[in-house]
């Protein structure tokens, strides 16, 4: 390795900047974790907190996260290694897989000294999972039966209930040795026709039964159903409806004339379909669970389907209204803020932020880190850690998707960039490999083998285009051949676009490919995820290929600068792209004329609290109610509107009243003045409640 490359891959290792939704002043910004964590169910044991997590068919399975503070998340657990079925498919065998199948959904519950997470596997029905210590080991019950995407609820008199089902929701009792449901005592407990979907969390709270839900039916709500009785009947409202967080559905894959797509069908055209920027969809925070910490508060713990990412967790409070446990602050219930205060639990205080994973990785040690999954189950034999380096022997495939022991992680937001060296010496004849991003479409870049020679490529399965370059050794080689390759992915999630790039020194990349549109789709339902990966496209047991010096690298993480303290800004709405004016007759309107009118700076109150001072001396204030609520200007401080400033990223932000729980905003088209009763930004951000500041 070069001096350059050398002192650039130590570079990566020393950064520690991974995204973490604490912002070390006492508040968080969602998401919780920038990258794919679906399906969230959360569980709280004394003063720790776990995460339970879908995994579909990427093994280790059932991933489970610990917290004392709900928000900085530390991977301690999976419940298994790998899929225990004989089953070709679980293995990525002779053309048959798992893709959108395998485990999901899961519940994890505590009850008598045991831990219980409760999952579905496809074909399989329904499995258990128990541990008298969460970090394991697990012992996996086959319960079997048709019940999937459930809750479970220990009662008091030590019966255990599962609920499950969409629209149509049942209730079934379990046998205790978590040998099986008892299938006669499966009763209906709300009929369809009442609104109610899927992804069941069902509570006893105050001896009232809670069944929060996830529908679809036209888009993503949550709902919450109660009774006293676990057998009903049910009175069911929305929690929370339509909370983006000013973000619009991602461009979706599409298969025309496939529900399903055949990973191994040449020729499958694909679509992409342009992201719809104002639709809610599935973009609003819904499928999830509730807790309650020390001090008394509750909290919801969320997913919504974020751009080309997957599905992300996020964390938002709850208030009790008429014993309804309502998402978001009085006075906006329904919607929840990106960035809150921290719960406030004494012994979780002084803790640092963290963040879930470790992604960089020089493969030196004598196990991968938890951040690793394969996609399918892996052949053991096939794969090792030696001398510093990640080897994958090359079995037969026709393309990526069909490779067997690829090694995956999940992509990480809002910016990264990932690079891993290739070690192509042990590469036969018809061998690939190389970095590449398993989705539905999938690409890559790597090193193709043909005879002697080798080429490298970039393929794009969505134009089933291919680029190949020929290589040139560094000037500084050895030898003339190419033994070692650096292939990188950049990635910028939040506006679905990634690229491929290449070097020869590891100082000097060249981009190969197009800017290709990223997509997030409900085939393998998930987003995109990088993966080592070594095949034989000439259906032979191959070579090997060799891995080291995985590192990825996050632009944006540090978000210490987003809040513009000590700076004089202009304040730019982003529905209009007109400055913000303090108005000489005492409101807040638009022009497109600089002034000290338009030049505003922040008074510090602490915890991203803020006032807003106008170039002249004014401040901002709130003079009314509601709709009728001015932004007015004042020279009296113990007058000024205090704010949670909202990080929106790239200079982006909203104006949360803590007085009021609403954002400041200006309609775009009425022409009226700016006023303090904006319940959030829309998908699009384009309804005048987002702001962006200019220095």
């Amino acid at each position: 390795m070069s001096l350059i490359a050398s002192v650039l891959v130590a570079w990566a290792y020393a950064q520690p900047r991974s995204w973490t939704a604490d912002n070390g002043n006492g508040t968080f910004t969602n998401p919780l974790i920038y990258d794919e964590f679906s399906d969230p169910d959360i569980l709280r044991v004394g003063d720790d907190y776990y995460l339970a997590g879908t995994t579909m068919h990427t093994v280790p399975g059932l991933v489970i996260l610990h917290s004392r503070d709900l928000v900085n998340w530390e991977n301690i657990s999976y419940c298994f290694d790998r899929f225990d079925f004989d089953n070709e498919a679980f293995s990525l065998k002779n053309h048959k897989e798992i893709y959108g199948q395998g485990i999901w959904a899961p519940c994890i519950r505590y009850a008598n000294g045991t831990f219980y997470v409760f999952s579905n596997v496809n074909g399989k029905g329904l499995q258990c999972y128990t541990a008298n210590d969460i970090r394991g080991p697990w012992e996996h019950h086959n319960m079997k039966g048709t019940i999937y995407d459930l809750s479970v609820l220990f009662d008091d008199d030590g019966k255990i209930y599962a609920i499950h089902g969409y629209g149509e929701v049942k209730c079934t009792e379990l046998k205790p040795d978590m040998s099986g449901p008892i299938e006669e005592t499966e009763r209906t407990i709300i009929p369809e026709g009442n609104a109610v979907g899927e992804g069941h969390h069902m509570y006893k709270i105050d001896g009232m039964y809670y069944l929060v839900s996830t529908d679809y039916k036209p888009n993503g709500r949550t709902l919450c159903s109660r009774s006293k009785s676990i057998w009903g009947p049910y009175e069911t409202i929305t929690i929370t409806a339509d909370e983006t967080f000013g973000y619009h559905p991602a461009p979706m894959t599409q298969v025309p004339g496939n529900q399903k797509y055949r990973i191994g069908e040449d020729g499958t055209k694909f679509g992409i379909l342009p992201a719809d920027y104002n639709a809610t969809a599935c973009t609003n925070i819904h499928q999830g669970g509730i807790v309650q910490d020390q001090s008394g508060q509750w909290w919801a713990l969320l997913m919504m389907d974020f751009h080309s990412i997957g599905r992300t967790v996020t964390l938002a409070p709850i208030t009790w209204k008429e014993g309804w446990p309502m998402l978001g602050l009085e006075g906006n219930l329904g919607r929840a803020p990106r960035t809150w205060f921290k719960p406030q639990i004494p012994s979780a205080a002084s803790l640092p932020a963290t963040t879930p994973y470790e992604r960089n990785e020089n493969f030196d040690g004598k196990k991968l880190g938890r951040v690793w999954q394969w996609n399918h189950n892996p052949d053991e034999k096939k794969w090792s850690l030696r001398k510093g380096r990640l080897r994958l022997t090359a079995m037969p495939a026709e393309q990526l998707m069909w490779a067997r022991n690829s090694l995956t992680q999940r992509v990480i937001g809002p910016t990264s960039v990932t690079t891993v060296e290739l070690y192509t010496q042990g590469m036969k004849d018809g061998d690939v490999a190389g970095l590449g991003n398993i989705n539905i479409p999938c690409s890559w870049i790597g090193i193709v083998k043909e005879g002697k020679t080798l080429t490298l490529r970039c393929f794009e399965q969505l134009t089933n285009d291919t680029v190949d370059v020929a290589l040139t050794a560094p000037a500084d080689a050895r030898k003339t051949d190419i033994s070692r390759v650096f292939l990188r992915f950049v990635g910028n999630f939040d506006k679905d676009q990634g690229h491929y790039e290449y070097s020869t020194d590891g100082v000097n990349f060249t981009q190969v490919g197009r800017e290709m549109t990223l997509s997030y789709q409900l085939i393998t339902f998930q987003g995109s995820r990088l993966a080592l990966f070594a095949f034989n496209h000439k259906g032979s047991e191959g070579g090997y290929a060799e891995f080291d010096n995985f590192t990825v690298l996050e632009p944006k993480a540090d978000r210490s600068g987003n809040i513009p303290y000590g700076k004089t800004f202009r304040i730019i709405n982003v529905a209009t792209e007109r400055m913000a004016e303090a108005t000489p007759h005492g409101v807040l309107y638009d022009t497109t004329r600089d002034s000290k009118l338009t030049h505003f700076r922040i008074i510090d109150r602490g915890q991203g609290k803020v006032l807003l001072q106008c170039e002249d001396g004014r401040y901002l204030m709130c003079s009314g109610f509601g709709i009728a609520g001015d932004v007015r200007m004042t020279t009296d401080i113990e007058q000024a509107e205090e704010f949670l400033w909202q990080d929106y990223l790239d200079h982006e932000f909203m104006l949360l009243s803590l007085r009021n729980h609403r954002y400041v905003g200006k309609s775009p088209t009425t022409g009226s003045p700016y006023s303090m009763d904006f319940t959030g930004a829309d998908p699009a951000r384009r309804n005048g409640s987002v702001l962006r500041w200019e220095e």
